[in-house]
């Protein structure tokens, strides 16, 4: 009886799904170009993710290479950078996630609180036009204004009556917020519009029905728009952590210098390093898939915690 149920099922759902193409064909088609690239490009070079395992030959090929196991992996745990690139993987994302969620979510509060819409619109428009500025013009930009010598370090200091201005961008304690402090200046407009989103689409009418009970400006805000908007701050925050390891290569490596190196080494520089100017394909590959491990690890775990307290998470 439940072999007869269970065929019963299957034949509904295949049934759906026809109907469901015939309906839909020209979403499908739409969709289809998205799909093929990531089957092209993220699924099938999956099957050289086994060199990790291997000592990699390029003569021998993959299937060719002896087999290694763990042996990779051993030798980072063991290495002398292990630590050192942890801790400044790990700390620089946290620092960024502490200063980067609440930033574009307050960024969105302030411009719905603000009563000229004209102001409102050219504020926004200023606060993310950063975001169109590419890394590398990030960076130079960074570097020219922590220039010793011609750089806007040298006036603030001679306005404060400091004749010798440090290099900031050699002093290794205050890389961490260099790369924070400019990471939100880049993405903090950017990121308010998809709360700026969430907030366009409470009603109205919970906002004048407050009004005429009396809430203070502060207390619709705190009653009405942030529990309004707190399955999108969730879901934001869960796709934030869930990449917690992957720390950006491009901007930190461009901002790298041999003094601030032992606080701008993370795992994706490590690993260009290893596996592109060293040639450990192997050994770069199992420290780039141990990093991936962890931040699936920790998506799951974030998710899974944000579904059984507040009920919103990703599935």
């Amino acid at each position: 009886m439940a072999d007869i149920h269970a065929d019963v099922l299957r034949r509904q759902r295949r049934h759906l799904l026809r109907v469901s193409l015939r309906r839909n064909y020209d979403l499908y088609l739409l969709i289809l170009p998205v799909v093929v690239y990531f089957f092209i490009f993220h699924y099938i070079p999956m099957y050289g993710v086994q060199i990790a395992f291997r000592d990699f030959n390029p003569v021998d090929g993959i299937t060719g290479s002896p087999w290694a196991g763990w042996k990779h992996l051993t030798r980072f745990f063991n290495s002398f950078y292990f630590m050192r690139l942890i801790r400044n993987t790990i700390g620089i994302s946290a620092y960024s996630l502490i200063v980067g969620i609440p930033g574009p979510i307050i960024l969105a509060l302030i411009f719905n609180e603000v009563r000229f819409k004209r102001l409102s619109v050219v504020s926004q428009t200023l606060s993310y036009a950063p975001s169109f500025l590419s890394t590398v013009v990030v960076c130079g930009m960074i570097l020219i204004f922590l220039t010793p010598e011609t750089g806007l370090l040298p006036a603030v200091f001679d306005t404060l009556g400091l004749s010798q201005p440090i290099s900031m961008i050699a002093e290794p304690g205050l890389f961490w917020h260099i790369y924070v402090v400019s990471g939100v200046w880049q993405t903090i407009g950017w990121g308010s519009l998809i709360y700026t989103a969430a907030i366009s689409g409470i009603p109205v009418e919970m906002y004048e029905a407050a009004i005429i009970d009396g809430a203070s400006r502060m207390q619709r805000i705190v009653r009405i728009t942030i529990p309004s908007i707190l399955p999108t701050i969730v879901i934001i925050s869960i796709l934030s952590v869930g990449s917690i390891m992957n720390v950006g290569f491009e901007k930190i490596f461009l901002l790298q210098n041999p003094i601030n190196l032992e606080y701008s080494e993370v795992i994706s520089t490590y690993v260009y390093k290893s596996g592109i100017l060293g040639a450990q394909y192997s050994f770069s590959a199992m420290v780039g898939l141990f990093n991936n491990v962890i931040n699936f690890a920790i998506l799951v775990a974030v998710n899974w915690v944000a579904r059984n307290v507040g009920e919103t998470s990703l599935w």
